[in-house]
């Protein structure tokens, strides 16, 4: 298998030499390249899952092209470049019809399976907070939404009761039992957008912890990679998002109250200036969402067979389904503290 992906690779750079698997991503399948100059990120793009990879590119062009009329002590983040061919091209058609592409790797840095302190959780909400306040002034219409309907839970629902109607695989009493509890708070962010609380902005999409890179000497986030899913929404879904990612205690399955105060008090230090009133308003009920969301998700792939989400064994997507609604319940049960959390930090802030 190695011999053609380095020919692959060498459609980037003449001189690849050793390929290797790199990350752990559901989607994609990504690789690092070694060559006689720099290593590169190789990676193949699920069409299946981002039927237009042109639009992913130029969003790419368009965030670099948006963060070098910036003043570059400003900018602390490094976003992964992208690599044409050696025909000049951004994206590799093989044979079979696949994409590739290849993006410049961030050299001496890690990323993280597991939150190793308290301070890990500030670096990524600070990054994230950035992030979002590098992109406060980008347009959104300017950006390609390379997946129309991802984050608009209401949409997920419906997929999932299609799902529960076409299936023959046995429907779990648990997840059931909790999507139906759970349905009628599935278009709260959604209704608050459509009310003109909740700007449209750009986001990042997928901002969980192994998608920040840490510096290996300083410990501190100088990249945020997978940028594939950047496309116009609500930074309430990448901060929810950021939150059920980070605040999940693994061993208990529950919701760890101190790494949301952290990570909440780094992101608002870099985008508390633009957070309104109802931004914070919506803070709860999207921490609160986005556990359910991918729970939602998983659930709706193991019915029709896990056509979405790479699994290495049956019954990974149930299992990931009911990790994410325990997690949503904890979420729940300390409601009152969260808030009175979110209050603290507004009036800080």
């Amino acid at each position: 298998m190695t011999e053609p992906l380095l020919a692959i690779a060498r459609q980037f750079a003449n001189s690849a030499s050793d390929i290797a698997p790199l990350g752990n991503g559901l989607i994609n399948d990504t690789f690092l390249v070694q060559t006689a100059a720099q290593p590169f990120v190789l990676q193949r793009i699920n069409t299946q899952v981002f039927p237009n990879p042109e639009q992913i590119m130029t969003n790419l062009v368009t965030l670099g092209e948006h963060l070098a009329l910036k003043n570059s002590s400003a900018v602390r983040l490094q976003l992964p470049q992208i690599l044409c061919t050696v025909s000049n091209t951004p994206l590799y058609q093989d044979k079979q019809g696949s994409s590739w592409r290849a993006l410049s790797f961030v050299e001496n840095s890690e990323s993280l399976e597991e939150i190793r302190s308290l301070e890990d959780i500030r670096q990524a909400g600070e990054a994230l907070g950035h992030f979002h306040s590098l992109l406060s002034d980008l347009e959104p219409g300017n950006i390609h939404d390379t997946l129309p309907g991802f984050h608009i839970t209401p949409g997920y629902l419906q997929q999932y009761q299609q799902a529960m109607i076409q299936t023959n695989i046995e429907s779990d009493p648990y997840c059931e039992d909790f999507i139906s509890q759970f349905q009628h708070r599935a278009d709260e962010l959604e209704a608050a957008k459509q009310q003109g609380f909740l700007l449209l902005r750009v986001i990042h999409g997928d901002p969980k912890l192994n998608n920040f890179l840490f510096a290996t000497q300083s410990g501190k986030v100088i990249s945020l990679i997978d940028l594939d899913t950047v496309k116009p929404g609500l930074v309430h879904y990448d901060l929810g998002d950021c939150v059920r990612s980070c605040c999940h205690d693994k061993v208990t399955g529950g919701f760890d109250l101190e790494r949301c105060r952290a990570l909440l008090k780094g992101y608002l230090k870099e985008a508390g200036a633009f957070f309104s009133v109802h931004d914070y308003k919506y803070l709860y009920p999207a921490i609160r969402l986005i556990p359910f969301e991918l729970g939602l998700r998983f659930y709706t792939d193991h019915l029709q067979g896990d056509r979405y989400f790479k699994v290495s064994e049956p019954g990974q997507n149930l299992q990931r389904a009911a990790e994410q609604f325990r997690l949503c319940e904890s979420i729940m049960a300390q409601a009152s503290a969260i808030m009175v959390m979110i209050a603290e930090l507004m009036v800080d802030e």
